[in-house]
C-alpha cells in the first residue's frame, strides 16, 4: 500500500477549493457553500478519491478511518 495519494486539480478547481478552505478556516467550522462551484469541486475530489482508494471496500473501514483520524489529529495540550 502506498503512503501517498496524489490528486491532480485544475487551476480553477484549486482556486475554488482554496477559497472555500480559507473561509472554513476562519470560523473553525465548514463554510456554507457560497457558490455551487465549491460543492462541485468537492464532489469531483470525492470521486477522484473513490477511484483511488481501496480502503472503503474493506470490512475494517471504520477502524481504518478512526486510526487515521487519531494519527492526524493535533495533540491536546
Amino acid at each position: 500500500m502506498a503512503d501517498e495519494v496524489l490528486i491532480g486539480l485544475s487551476r480553477e478547481q484549486a482556486l475554488v477549493l482554496f477559497e472555500w478552505l480559507t473561509r472554513t478556516g476562519v470560523g473553525g467550522q465548514p463554510a456554507v457553500f457560497e457558490d455551487q462551484a465549491e460543492q462541485r469541486v468537492l464532489w469531483d475530489l470525492e470521486s477522484t478519491l473513490e477511484s483511488l482508494l481501496t480502503e472503503p471496500l474493506r470490512e475494517d473501514y471504520r477502524e481504518l478511518v478512526a486510526d487515521a483520524r487519531a494519527r492526524l489529529r493535533d495533540a491536546v495540550d
